[in-house]
């Protein structure tokens, strides 16, 4: 048996490994913009190969498929769902982990995935204006005085969202200016080169809660989900500075998180499912590979999707395949001959926490975080109880540079959080970049402190909402507008 596996980071090192563990003795091949050392390792362990190329490009990808007479493809990143090519392998005739491009756009354009979500009536939603240039933007934000959720309108790698608080009089006139400000940045800088989508903008109105991460399996009739994660995404200690692709992520023993009820995990999984179901309704097409929630516990809904994702998260998709016992080729089949529903999902009971590190000058000066030599002592890490993962990191004539991302993380497993973080903290000084360019990491990942925070945070979110739900409120939003009087929406 013989499987592809597209893209070149943390994540898709994950998936080749959790592959390359079933009992089917699959030889892995990978398409990669950058040699990966994990992903190469697996490539050549388990008799396959790899090749350097275009991963979003669909001819490159199927023309490597069709070359190789794999058995079926596996796309783990974003980018090349949006460029189609999920469509061209399966036109050729190859299976595919992975959702078509029409599909694909419930993550690809966000302002896609908050129309779906009217429309369907889909619980969890959130009053948004998307706009197609940043003056009407900045003239709806001068108008309205409210608290927002500023955000690029397409998928953009999980940079350029800015939360902003309006909720002081005198300060109004200055939050606005801080938010055209950011309005410009998004356009300018964040949505440069993305020319796939009309809207340019989206302003979402302001939540507040924990977030976390479900991620599911999908065959287009059944949607196996499996335990919850949450993801760090601010790049500095206690959530502050600019959000990243995120920072490292913390899964507890079992399905749920330490601040989630299980009655809150399965609110979680039918809203993924109402999902599924609209975007296939919409598009006309099967749902086939992985889909995830990014959600945020509000006051508000309770359990709320902020974002769609076409795959497996990054980190947290690293942190549940080390898991899984079920046999993942097993899983792919099932995926692609529609017989999900027969599938049981296992995972060990551990908790997880993975770290990640990256260059000084990530995120927002990528320039500066690329082209630095990184020194990894992975058996020191086996020994100290944990397991890398490489990120974004090329080979380049038997040595490993940055490649201007998170560089690597640290993954470590135990019966509790806590412990899990420990673990993890102990095997950060074996890496290091040999020309003294500095590391940063958020050594709060997965501490007490750090998790007791979110539990506060969730208890007091869910106290109001399950009020709200009580009151048959659950969802509702009451606005005053001058000469119309209350308005409920």
């Amino acid at each position: 048996m013989k499987v592809l596996v597209v893209g070149d980071g943390s994540r898709e090192q994950a998936i080749a490994e959790t592959l390359a563990r079933s009992v089917k003795e699959p030889r892995i091949y990978a398409i990669m913009r950058i040699l990966n050392p994990g992903i190469v390792r697996v490539c050549e362990s388990t008799g396959g190969g790899f090749r350097r190329g275009k991963p979003t490009d669909p001819v490159q990808v199927a023309d490597y498929a069709e070359e190789l007479n794999v058995d079926f493809v596996f796309v783990g990143p974003e980018e090349p769902l949006f460029h189609g090519v999920a469509d061209e392998v399966e036109r050729r005739g190859i299976g595919c982990i992975g959702a078509k491009k029409s599909l694909a756009e419930i993550e690809m354009s966000k302002a896609y995935m908050r129309r779906l979500m009217w429309k369907y009536e889909v619980p969890g939603r959130l009053r948004f204006k998307a706009f197609k240039n940043v003056e009407d933007a900045i003239a709806y934000i001068n108008e309205y005085a409210e608290s927002l959720a500023i955000k690029p309108a397409r998928q953009a790698g999980g940079k350029g969202v800015k939360v902003i608080a309006d909720l002081q009089a005198y300060l109004s006139r200055e939050k606005k200016k801080v938010k055209a400000k950011h309005a410009v940045k998004v356009v300018k800088e964040h949505m440069r080169g993305y020319t796939d989508i009309e809207d340019r903008i989206l302003l979402e109105e302001r939540v507040e809660g924990p977030e976390y991460t479900l991620q599911c399996f999908c065959d287009g009739k059944t949607v196996l989900p499996t335990p919850l994660v949450q993801d760090n995404k601010h790049a500095f200690e206690d959530d502050l500075g600019p959000e990243t692709g995120g920072m490292g992520s913390i899964a507890g023993k079992g399905l749920t998180l330490p601040f989630i009820t299980m009655d809150e995990y399965n609110r979680s999984v039918e809203i993924v499912k109402k999902l599924v179901d609209a975007v296939q309704r919409e598009s006309g097409e099967y749902y086939k590979g992985v889909i995830a929630g990014q959600m945020m516990l509000t006051d508000k809904w309770g359990p709320t999707i902020i974002e769609m994702y076409s795959r497996f998260g990054q980190p947290e998709g690293e942190n549940i395949l080390p898991l899984l016992e079920t046999d993942m080729v097993e899983i792919c089949e099932a995926i692609l001959s529609q017989s999900l529903a027969k599938v049981k999902l296992k995972f060990r009971e551990k908790a997880t926490v993975i770290k990640c590190l990256a260059p000084r000058g990530y995120p927002d000066h990528r320039e500066l975080a690329k082209g630095h030599p990184i020194w990894v002592d992975e058996e020191a890490i086996r020994k100290a109880g944990g397991k890398l993962f490489w990120g974004s990191v090329d080979t380049v004539d038997g040595s490993y540079v940055t490649g201007g991302s998170r560089a690597c993380e640290i993954y470590a497993e135990a019966d509790t959080i806590e412990e899990a973080a420990e673990i993890a903290e102990r095997c950060i000084p074996y890496v290091k970049l040999l020309d003294g360019w500095g590391l940063f990491y958020r050594s709060d990942i997965g501490s007490r402190r750090l998790l007791e925070k979110r539990m506060r945070l969730a208890e007091m979110v869910r106290e109001i909402y399950l009020y709200r739900e009580k009151k048959g409120i659950l969802g509702k939003t009451i606005d005053w507008i001058p000469g119309r009087g209350k308005i409920e929406v």
